[in-house]
């Protein structure tokens, strides 16, 4: 194609045919982005490494051919393959943390960050005395360096069962340089956990019932499904989680866990038990806590 014949001159041009192709394809948005313009803002300023918070200046602004080139690259591969952006663009941000992403791990999303920064008050006393925290089914490491970061005292074990997923974590554990204060441990939930106690066990397991993996746009499915599938009622893994949980707290420690849309199935699995359902963004039915004295 010559230059000559290309329809798009400008950043304007390239941002309204992106929103109009991710429209027309009806492409789903659970990876960070509200909706087709933030998505579309958000893969062309990458994709021209210009700051991700100011794409006003640039709008009128004329681009090369090979970066329209790349451009129309990227939203034939957001489109036509439903690739996740935070898979295109190798990075994902959860508040204000910026984590390197790939094909080895969910891309992170989780309510129980939106707790972190306010160090779980008021369910956590003295965020200061907080000494050992345990975080099971870690992906890409982001909790953990966030919890690594409000617990200024703490010691952050991470694991997860993916060995590719661990790669993943430790680069960015590396990268907020913080291998001293998190170990990453290989292992199917606690099968390989430090035989120690715990203030805190925080955890965002695979909690997807099978009914909900059926329906999941395409979108996921680049995703590794261990990550995901949480067995019929999607409490395959939180029954084991809470079950073992008893032994590893210490007496006044806390069981924290992100069970996403399942809050009807997780009252009817842990019926027995009170549980305590968080507030985040979403309402109050994603996250929910069980203190140590409960399962005693």
């Amino acid at each position: 194609m010559t230059h000559s014949s290309l329809p798009f001159s400008t950043l304007r041009d390239m941002l309204r045919y992106a929103v109009t192709r991710f429209n027309t394809a009806k492409l789903f948005f659970g990876h960070g982005s509200a909706d087709a313009l933030d998505e579309a803002a958000y893969l062309l300023l990458h994709t021209l490494k210009l700051p991700l918070d100011k794409i006003d200046p640039f709008l009128d602004a004329r681009l090369l051919p090979e970066e329209i080139e790349a451009i129309l690259a990227v939203i034939e591969r957001r489109t036509v393959e439903r690739v996740p952006a935070s898979y295109i663009t190798n990075e994902a941000w959860l508040g204000t943390y910026n984590f390197y992403v790939d094909e080895r791990v969910i891309v992170p999303r989780s309510f129980i960050a939106e707790l972190i920064p306010e160090r779980f008050s008021p369910w956590v006393g003295d965020a200061e005395a907080v000494e050992n925290i345990l975080e099971l089914c870690t992906g890409s490491g982001c909790l953990p360096i966030m919890l690594a970061d409000a617990f200024s005292n703490a010691h952050v074990d991470a694991v997860d069962i993916s060995a590719s997923a661990l790669e993943v974590a430790q680069r960015n554990v590396g990268d907020y340089k913080l291998q001293d204060r998190i170990t990453l441990i290989e292992s199917d939930l606690y099968a390989n956990v430090p035989d120690k106690k715990y203030d805190l066990i925080i955890t965002n397991p695979p909690y997807v019932n099978s009914g909900s993996m059926a329906k999941l746009p395409q979108e996921y499915r680049h995703e590794p499904q261990i990550a995901l599938d949480g067995g019929d009622d999607g409490m395959d893994l939180v029954r084991k989680i809470v079950e073992g949980a008893g032994r590893r707290l210490t007496p006044d420690g806390i069981l924290m866990v992100e069970i996403g849309n399942e809050r009807a199935f997780a009252e009817q699995a842990f019926a027995d038990l009170d549980l305590t359902w968080l507030s985040t963004s979403a309402g109050d039915d994603m996250v929910f806590l069980i203190n140590a004295s409960q399962l005693q």
